[in-house]
């Protein structure tokens, strides 16, 4: 939670702004940057490991927003991104000494020479990522480790060989956090899990003077496709596809008839731009189509703003991650449940819907939207994803 902290007090967070989450799994840093930027800003969240990319995803789905990317990424990668975030947030992989408290067997794993590995990465991950950060953006440096190798020696280093200026942050007595400084009197912030609730972690902040400012590559419009056209209530992108490091994106065209099918089911007052990507329907605010077509360029795309759904013959059958978004047209079919029926659905079993609607309905408790059904003559099909539901019955 601190996070947010050396955020607020050094970024103007009401400005539009892009934020790259380098080492983002499982997501609960992402979640609380997306909380904390403007609707207008852009959130890039990036792991590079498949197999901690999964609850990423399903964290940031769950959070509902739609000015997002999931990239998995490689540090090395985001170096042709020159000056592009205004902000980059590195939670490095770390020796993890901070955690000993709440995961004993990381005791097991630990030895020196394991922290002068992590402390050599470490290195390796800021000075990749460095040329991605425009001047004057500001970088957030963490760890779970308590040792001063990983911790104010890396600090040190990124003030000396990076040439950046620390930011000292005002803290809150009553916090409890212990301020502490590199050899060469950078600001870093350590807390400890004796005297605040938590677990033990390292964070500070620094501002990059080199540098300089983003500017979109000449062609990319026309690499990319032509520009959204305004259709209706939202927009659309023309078919192109773009090599994404390593593999190829497809983003085709809606046609006017499914564009239609699509936009029933969003807000409004929130224009955007409707692409396919494989067999899905994805929906991005309309001002991130350039950041869309610059991200497909340089980086391996997972998700891109909310997958809706597919488009089947004439019918759009819509998917959970637009059930939870921030993007939903508020005035579709509900069925609110109680505490017992919505503990039914997320087991996955089968509801009441009483005389509901028939067709397709959001299944809401207490004004929260938990997922699809489908209302049909005598029973109500639940399509909660299998493998989010809930297993334990006490």
């Amino acid at each position: 939670m601190f996070l947010e902290q050396a955020l607020r007090q050094t970024t103007d967070l009401e400005q539009p702004l892009r934020v790259l989450d380098l080492c983002a799994a499982p997501g609960g840093k992402s979640t609380l940057i997306q909380s904390l930027i403007s609707r207008e800003s852009l959130l890039v969240s990036n792991e590079v490991i498949r197999a901690r990319a999964g609850v990423l995803r399903e964290n940031m789905v769950k959070w509902g927003g739609a000015n997002m990317v999931i990239t998995g990424n490689d540090p090395h990668d985001f170096q042709r991104m020159e000056n592009y975030f205004d902000v980059i947030v590195v939670d490095a992989p770390c020796s993890g000494s901070g955690l000993f408290r709440r995961e004993p067997a990381a005791i097991a794993e630990w030895s020196p020479e394991n922290v002068r590995l992590c402390s050599g990465r470490q290195q390796r991950i800021l000075a990749d990522c460095w040329p991605a950060l425009r001047q004057g953006g500001i970088l957030i440096y963490s760890t779970c480790s308590y040792s001063v190798e990983e911790d104010e020696d890396i600090l040190g280093w990124i003030a000396e060989e990076l040439q950046a200026t620390s930011c000292r942050l005002q803290l809150d007595e009553s916090w409890n956090i212990v301020e502490t400084n590199a050899k060469n009197g950078a600001y870093g912030y350590r807390l400890y899990p004796d005297r605040l609730q938590g677990e033990g972690f390292f964070i500070a902040a620094l501002r990059k003077e080199d540098g300089g400012e983003f500017s979109y590559p000449k062609g990319m419009k026309d690499q990319a496709g032509h520009r959204k056209h305004s259709s209706g209530k939202g927009a659309h992108t023309s078919a192109h596809s773009t090599h994404t490091a390593g593999n190829r994106a497809h983003a085709g065209k809606l046609t006017r008839q499914e564009e239609g099918l699509v936009q029933d089911w969003t807000r409004e007052d929130r224009p955007l731009i409707y692409f396919k990507h494989n067999d899905d329907v994805h929906g991005l605010p309309a001002h991130l189509e350039e950041d869309l077509s610059f991200l497909q360029s340089c980086c391996y795309l997972k998700m891109a703003g909310v997958p809706m759904g597919k488009l089947m013959a004439k019918e759009f059958v819509p998917g959970h991650e637009l059930a939870l978004s921030v993007i939903i047209n508020a005035g579709l079919p509900v069925i609110d449940l109680s505490r017992e029926e919505a503990i039914q659905y997320l087991r996955k079993e089968q509801i009441s819907a009483g005389g509901a609607h028939r067709g397709w309905a959001l299944a809401r408790y207490e004004g929260h939207n938990l997922g699809w059904v489908k209302v049909l003559a005598g029973r109500v099909n639940n399509y909660y994803p299998r493998d989010w539901r809930i297993l334990k019955r006490d």
